[in-house]
Order: C-alpha cells, then structure tokens, then sequence
C-alpha cells in the first residue's frame, strides 16, 4: 500500500548506506515499492547491459570497479535526467577519479531533484547531507549473521564468506573515505540506524516510512 501522507509526498529522497549482506538491499526494494518510488542501485544493471549491449553477468563482473560502476552511473544519470549528460564523457573513455565522482555526484542530485527515489550507496548520505527532504538511513547487522547470509545466498563456505564480506566493507570504507573523507559508520551521517539483529527488513520499513511522516 502507498504511502499518501502529505508529509511523506515532500521528501525528495531516501538515501539507503547499508552493510554489505545486511539486508539492505532488500529493505530497499521492499520501501521503494511500499512507497511508490524508483529504487537507484545496481540493480539496475538490466538497463545498464541493454545500454552497453552486454550480458548482465558482464555489468556484475564490474560491478564493484570503477570504470563499471561509472558506465552504469552515467546510464542511469541519462534515464533520470538527460540534460545532465551535455558535458558527460563518452562511454568506454578513460575516466578520472575525478570525473567519477562528478558523474556520482550528478546521478545522486539528479535524482534527488527528480524525486520519489530511494537512493542505494554511492555516497548519497554525503552528497545529499543537511537537505530537510531527504532522510539518510544506515542499515547494519551482527557479523554472524550476515556471514550466514553470504553462505546462503552465494552457496559458500564460512571462510570464504567472511572473507567476502572483508573485503566489501573494505571496497565500501575506502570509496567513501578517498572521494568524501568520511566513514561509513560514522553515525552523524543519518538520521536513522537500523541494526537487523532484532527486526526483520518488513519491520525496517515499517519504521522509515514512519520516520519519513513525521520528517519536516
């Protein structure tokens, strides 16, 4: 069921920084449904491959490398606004670091200024800080409980698991640390935390869209 509330229909955004294998993902998904909106995260790789004319299983493969994650970010930067891609540098060119985060910074505020989008990672909870219309959720939960996570969704082992999960919190630490000097769990980035050890990703949600009406 939507959300109709007045108060619910002013926020521009959600910006959703999660754990990795913490549920997020899936909370996400679940809120932009419950709320009527459009999800921006990798996801949306199906409209990335058909954009590259590649597989999806090639746009995974680079999911987590800069130069994919930046083919994709300007693809969905296109299908949001198309204006904001005048000055954007052809696909399949060699990027900057640089220029890589000026195209994460313009999918994030296009977005936002689009509206009715929850926001998925890419350092949105920086980019969009301090703005009264969006509300910047973290979603974190016990080791343990998203290495069993890693172990039933990629069909691995403990160690490989935990290993996994090494090195996507590192991925995730070192990109919000090198392009914006923060860390990911540094509280004072959100409004909400939600920690998974005790609610489950329905319950998750039922809390964001109360916060959400209740936000000024």
């Amino acid at each position: 069921m939507n959300e109709r509330l007045e108060t619910v229909n002013e926020m521009r955004a959600v910006t959703l920084s999660r754990e990795y294998a913490s549920g997020g993902g899936e909370i996400a998904v679940h809120l932009a449904q419950r709320l009527g909106w459009r999800v921006i995260d990798h996801a949306i790789v199906e409209r990335a491959a058909r954009a590259l004319g590649t597989s999806q299983e090639e746009v995974e493969a680079h999911d987590e490398h800069a130069e994919g994650v930046l083919t994709r970010l300007l693809n969905d930067l296109q299908y949001i606004d198309p204006t904001a891609m005048a000055s954007a540098p052809p696909l399949g060119a060699a990027l900057s670091d640089e220029a890589y985060r000026d195209a994460v910074k313009r999918i994030v505020r296009a977005a936002a200024a689009r509206g009715q989008a929850v926001i998925v990672g890419r350092g949105s909870q920086v980019l969009l800080a301090g703005r009264r219309d969006v509300l910047r959720v973290r979603i974190i939960a016990p080791l343990e409980q998203r290495i069993a996570a890693v172990m039933q969704r990629e069909g691995v082992d403990r160690q490989e698991a935990a290993s996994r999960l090494r090195t996507k919190d590192r991925e995730r630490t070192r990109y919000l640390e090198t392009g914006y000097h923060r860390k990911p769990g540094d509280s004072h980035l959100y409004d909400l935390v939600l920690n998974l050890s005790r609610i489950d990703p329905a319950s998750a949600v039922n809390i964001i869209c109360l916060t959400l009406r209740h936000e000024q």
